[in-house]
């Protein structure tokens, strides 16, 4: 009893250095502020879409109205009957000023259909900034101009934004939420400081066209299901510059109930272990609550220790949440982190189990290097 009781010990220690390395990666990115922007570079907006999602109309609508001189915004759906096209008609009958074009791809040949889709809107683009942002994605109109503030340095190559989750009316979207802003936007700062930015984020990516056309294009990423972890590294390989952006976006995750929530969740847990098999290990270290509840229910006069992890846990959550991301939710509902968190950690050991995962109603197989193939309709 007393090797494990030293084990989850070193664990729980291990955690609280991890929270407090967190608290200063926080304050370390709220120092940085986009440079005054001397230059407009025109800018294509990718957008790919398949139906509708929660606030589809609010969040297409926040980007015809950014406050930038010099923009596009491609639209992709795979067949002409997406009810998403209804809503891009319209916003595009609203804003004639604003350059859009909508695609119709037909079925990708591979399995990521979200690449097949910016595959095509890329080669019809017109500008060299190229900016992919997912149809979940909120912004501000000051989005664009921030963007364009960072790429004025010539040597960066891609930027990935961070976000702030923001869910519908569910108990179980608002938990990952919560999780979303507290322990995996953490997660993000911490390898910032350690390694640098050697991956990227999916909602919203801005690169570069000749870095994408340097990493091999969107063929490069066509069969990787964390496609944006993908090309995040290849640009960094190739000695471009990435960073994590200045601007946050707002990630509109949805409504999901239980068992898609938990779909989810298993689908993007196992994704990251084949993504990066030693990280999701290494992710123990994410999860101070629960390994201090284990360690209290084993030796329960170490009480002390689980509740300094439990301070430290919550210094972590709000420097994320609060300072880093500036988001209400948490700070409304902060008595809910230790559930979500205990949540957490039982998806994290369950992504350990299984190779398959289901997305969009479709089975899929994920490889050891990450690329996933096509199981079944």
């Amino acid at each position: 009893m007393i090797v494990a009781s030293l084990v989850v010990l070193a664990l729980v220690a291990g955690s609280v250095v991890y929270c407090a390395l967190t608290v200063v990666a926080a304050g370390r990115y709220r120092s940085v502020r986009a440079p005054e922007i001397e230059e407009w570079p025109p800018i294509s907006i990718l957008k790919p879409l398949a139906g509708i999602d929660d606030g589809l109309e609010a969040n297409l609508r926040s980007f015809f109205e950014q406050r930038y001189p010099y923009f596009e915004i491609l639209f992709a759906v795979r067949n002409g009957s997406d009810p998403a096209i209804a809503v891009v008609e319209a916003l595009r009958s609203q804003y004639r000023a604003v350059p859009s074009r909508l695609i119709v791809t037909g079925e990708p040949p591979y399995p990521n259909a979200k690449v097949y889709s910016l595959d095509k809107m890329l080669a019809a683009a017109r500008n060299d900034l190229i900016v992919m942002a997912d149809s979940d994605v909120r912004v501000s109109p000051e989005m664009l101009p921030a963007i364009a503030a960072e790429f004025q340095d010539s040597r960066l190559g891609l930027a990935t934004c961070p976000y702030r989750a923001v869910p519908g009316r569910s108990f179980w979207s608002t938990l990952e939420a919560i999780g979303l802003n507290t322990e995996f936007i953490g997660g993000v700062l911490a390898a910032r400081i350690l390694d640098g930015m050697k991956f990227a984020l999916g909602p919203t990516i801005a690169a570069r066209r000749e870095v994408l056309a340097a990493i091999g294009g969107f063929d490069a990423v066509r069969d990787f299901l964390a496609e944006d972890f993908v090309m995040g590294r290849l640009a960094a390989e190739r000695g471009w510059g990435v960073i994590l952006s200045s601007y946050v976006i707002e990630h509109r995750i949805g409504a999901q109930r239980f068992l898609p929530n938990l779909k989810h969740r298993l689908r993007w847990n196992r994704s990251t272990r084949r993504s990066r098999p030693w990280g999701y290990v290494g992710q123990v270290f994410t999860n101070p609550l629960p390994l201090a509840l284990i360690l209290w229910a084993i030796e329960p006069h170490w009480w002390p220790v689980a509740a300094v992890t439990a301070a430290f846990r919550a210094a972590a959550a709000w420097a994320t949440a609060g300072h880093a991301l500036h988001d209400p939710l948490t700070r409304n509902l902060w008595f809910l982190v230790p559930v979500q968190d205990g949540f957490s950690f039982l998806m994290w050991l369950a992504g350990f189990f299984g190779n398959t995962i289901v997305w969009r109603g479709r089975t899929y197989y994920l490889r050891r290097d990450g690329r996933f193939e096509l199981v079944s309709k």
